[in-house]
């Protein structure tokens, strides 16, 4: 008898490490966190207005939306402003590559074949990246992208650009040349 009882409680203390080695085990590796887009739409419109006045529309392929409430568009963006008068006559637009809202700064950040074009004025700005601030209603780059702006009778070139949200006044922070625009003359009849 003192043989199973010895034998019993050997069992039991077996059992009981065997429990005891079973406990959930913690995971000890980094712990991964999703930093992705919670929501992604296509074929995005979405019209800016204010005191019932259409001030300007975006649109985009798709648009992807994170928590901290940044937006981010990777197959391109074009934003179209239009005229104060409430008429809808468009006066300028941005399109590019990609582009990236900062919601906390209100800011755009445009990249890849940027282009701006004041439609009233026909002038037009090409660069590879942008920024437009919505609270301060203007665009801009950095002092060291290169900018070329073509209107009707020229072409400016420099680094940095500084203008109003239209394009309708700009300033190149370090310009680097005019050049005449070539005329669209009606071409002459070799002479027989």
């Amino acid at each position: 008898m003192h043989k199973l009882r010895h034998w019993w409680g050997g069992a039991t203390l077996l059992a009981l490490l065997a429990l005891v080695g079973c406990d959930k085990k913690e995971n000890t590796g980094p712990r991964l966190v999703y930093t992705g887009p919670f929501r992604e739409s296509t074929n995005v419109l979405t019209l800016y207005s204010d005191s019932a006045k259409l001030k300007f529309q975006l649109t985009a392929p798709l648009e992807q939306q994170f928590e901290n409430g940044d937006f981010l568009y990777p197959k391109g963006i074009v934003v179209t402003f239009y005229s104060a008068d409430g008429k809808k006559s468009v006066v300028n637009t941005l399109t590019a590559k990609y582009a990236k809202i900062d919601k906390a700064k209100n800011v755009y950040t445009m990249r890849g074949a940027v282009r701006v074009v004041n439609v009233p004025q026909e002038q037009r700005m090409d660069t590879e990246e942008l920024f437009f601030d919505k609270n301060k209603q203007m665009i801009y780059t950095d002092s060291a992208m290169f900018v070329k702006v073509t209107t009707p009778t020229e072409y400016l070139t420099g680094y940095g650009l500084t203008a109003n949200q239209n394009f309708s006044r700009y300033r190149i922070l370090r310009p680097q040349g005019v050049f005449a625009a070539p005329t669209t003359a009606a071409p002459t009849k070799p002479a027989r």
